[in-house]
């Protein structure tokens, strides 16, 4: 399948160097170029390719996410495929948030961009391994930090006002594996008191 693509940056040079590169790829075909947010909307409207190579900044005008968004809300199946050297966490996430179904960097092998604009074709999400790794490190943090059962147990403990040598009575272990836990949960939910860790556990519902 041969992918049908509007490039849209600022720069008439980039733009003239991914035409060239997009030239060598024999399924690729380049319908349209904008040098605006404007008009790779206007254009993407008019010509419905497969995929617009949106860069985010552009000057003057909307830049790339709220072109993005524009876009995407059409309904029309065109699907936006970010091309930038910016990789910051706001930047990902306003991209993703505005409807681009990928965020790849100018940095990437031309391999890796031809895979990318054909997976965008077809709807799947492509990011950049660095773009990748940032975003699951995000929704890592997001989702708090990951306690064992046993730590559960003993912070389950903690905040019933239990000492340490209370926590291993009722819980059938020494006092030394109870400090072993703790500082391990300390560590996890980066505090260093009793009183900061049980109130960190209630703030993110990780009591038992």
């Amino acid at each position: 399948m041969t992918v049908r693509i509007l490039l849209c940056d600022d720069h008439a040079v980039v733009r003239a160097g991914l035409l060239a590169l997009l030239g060598s790829a024999p399924d690729i075909e380049v319908v349209g170029e904008a040098g605006s947010g404007e008009e790779a909307v206007a254009m993407a409207a008019k010509l419905r390719p497969d995929v617009v190579l949106m860069d985010l900044q552009l000057g003057p005008g909307i830049d790339g996410v709220e072109a993005t968004r524009r876009i995407a809300r059409t309904g029309s199946g065109v699907h936006v495929l970010v091309l930038t050297t910016y990789d910051t966490d706001a930047d990902v996430t306003r991209a993703i948030e505005a409807g681009a179904t990928g965020y790849l960097l100018k940095a990437e092998r031309p391999e890796e961009l031809f895979a990318a604009i054909h997976s965008a074709a077809q709807g799947r999400t492509t990011l950049s391994p660095p773009v990748a790794s940032r975003v699951m490190d995000r929704m890592r943090g997001a989702a708090g930090p990951t306690l064992t059962d046993r730590e559960r147990d003993i912070l389950g403990q903690l905040a019933h006002g239990l000492g340490n040598r209370e926590i291993a009575r009722a819980l059938f272990i020494s006092e030394a594996t109870v400090k072993t836990h703790l500082g391990r949960i300390y560590a996890k939910l980066g505090v260093d008191t009793r009183a900061g860790a049980v109130a960190v556990a209630k703030e993110q519902r990780l009591l038992p």
